[in-house]
């Protein structure tokens, strides 16, 4: 479970960075898009302006000067010139706010505006009309985007402020569980050493225990063997003791006392030997049976002492690891279900963790999305240098649509006076 969790954890770390480093390109990049926005703003209300006064010199200019200008049978030279400084006036504002704002739309309006002015006239219609209708139906078009780029923009601020603020809370939810998972983890590890540290010292505890008592019988076994030997050789040699006693008692003390009666003063040859008892033989046998009994007295005192302290500290040996086992058993059984708890925790909170992870991959999804939707993108130069090429062909086409503009004026004026010279 700690490896599952670090694993998470290293994928999570790894995510988090990347979100940050995203958010900081996405911090800076808002602030260019929204200064942009502003600009765009700026530059779609002058184009309005400039486009609702073009309009407007339009309508104060020229009511009459369609009829007067495109009569088959009247031209006013001065009507005509009016109307070509309007047409001019027009071009030039359409043209220079196109280039300003590099707008290809306008462009196209301008080259637009120039045809009809050009050749709007051909079948009598009312080539300034038709400008009109242009330009009202761009200023409905400007407007229209102008709306949907606003509500746009607000969509887009919105959504990354709520996208934004959503992903920091599941981060930090994240690094709030991921916390958890660690403490939880290292805390069971531990109860999990702790627990394998008593199973062994339980162990070679009740491995003490059991040589202690092998010890302790063995011990016993020889105490038993060697108290009836000296039990049955202390009989033994005092049994034997009372029958030398017995015999050697009684004579021996009347032949001590004759001895001192008369031995001072019966000086007498000595008489033929005859049988007697061997007192002075039994005596030193009465004597060395007493020392042998007074060393197997001894010994079997010795070794009922000897077995006495030891079945005492072989008792107090196994009161005091009993105690031990049952406090290191308790220690076990305790430790063990505080670490089952802390892994059942750890489940528990990896499962929240995978489901937050889970819902901030989408979060983070969806902000990507959000980020190439609402975020500009800078232009390459490769982009830049298309979009200029076009622009300047366009200027081009315009321009050359002028000049041929100029040129047939200039025929017309030439036709035109040639007809009013008299043959």
């Amino acid at each position: 479970a700690k490896a599952t969790a670090e694993g998470d954890l290293q994928v999570t770390t790894k995510t988090l960075i990347s979100a940050k480093e995203q958010l900081e390109t996405t911090r800076s990049t808002c602030m260019q898009v929204a200064a942009d926005h502003e600009a765009t703003l700026a530059s779609r209300t002058e184009e309005l302006k400039t486009l609702a006064d073009a309009s407007k010199v339009l309508k104060e200019t020229t009511s009459g000067a369609a009829s007067e200008s495109y009569s088959l049978l009247q031209v006013s030279s001065q009507t005509q010139n009016k109307a070509e400084i309007v047409r001019s006036e027009v071009l030039m504002a359409i043209k220079k706010l196109a280039r300003q704002d590099h707008s290809a739309a306008l462009a196209q309006l301008a080259s637009k505006v120039q045809a009809v002015l050009k050749y709007g006239n051909l079948g009598g219609a009312d080539p300034f009309a038709k400008v009109k209708g242009l330009l009202t139906d761009m200023i409905a078009k400007l407007e229209k985007e102008k709306t949907a780029e606003s509500t746009e923009k607000a969509y887009c601020d919105e959504q990354l402020s709520q996208t934004k603020a959503k992903k920091s809370e599941l981060e930090d939810s994240s690094a709030k569980m991921s916390a958890k998972v660690d403490k939880a983890a290292s805390k069971s590890a531990q109860l999990k050493e702790e627990v394998a540290a008593l199973e062994s010292e339980l162990a070679a505890l009740v491995k003490e225990q059991a040589e202690a008592e092998k010890i302790r019988s063995e011990t016993h076994a020889t105490y038993e063997q060697a108290k009836a030997d000296l039990e049955q050789g202390l009989a033994g040699v005092r049994k034997a003791l009372s029958v030398l006693r017995e015999y050697y008692g009684s004579e021996s003390a009347a032949l001590l006392q004759d001895e001192k009666q008369f031995g001072s003063f019966m000086q007498q040859p000595a008489m033929p030997e005859k049988f007697k008892k061997s007192t002075g033989a039994g005596g030193g046998v009465i004597s060395m049976l007493e020392v042998i009994e007074s060393d197997f007295a001894t010994n079997l005192a010795k070794e009922e002492t000897e077995e006495s302290d030891a079945q005492a500290d072989f008792e107090t040996m196994t009161q005091k690891n009993k105690v031990t086992k049952a406090s290191k058993d308790q220690d076990v059984k305790y430790k063990t279900q505080e670490s089952k708890s802390l892994d059942a925790t750890i489940s528990e909170i990896s499962t929240d963790k995978d489901t937050v992870s889970s819902e901030l991959s989408a979060v983070n999804d969806y902000l990507a999305k959000l980020q190439e939707r609402c975020v500009a993108k800078p232009e390459t130069y490769e982009e830049r240098k298309a979009r200029r090429d076009a622009e300047i062909d366009g200027l081009k086409q315009a321009l050359s649509v002028l000049e041929d503009e100029t040129a047939f004026v200039q025929r017309k004026r030439r036709s035109f006076r040639g007809a009013l010279v008299p043959n």
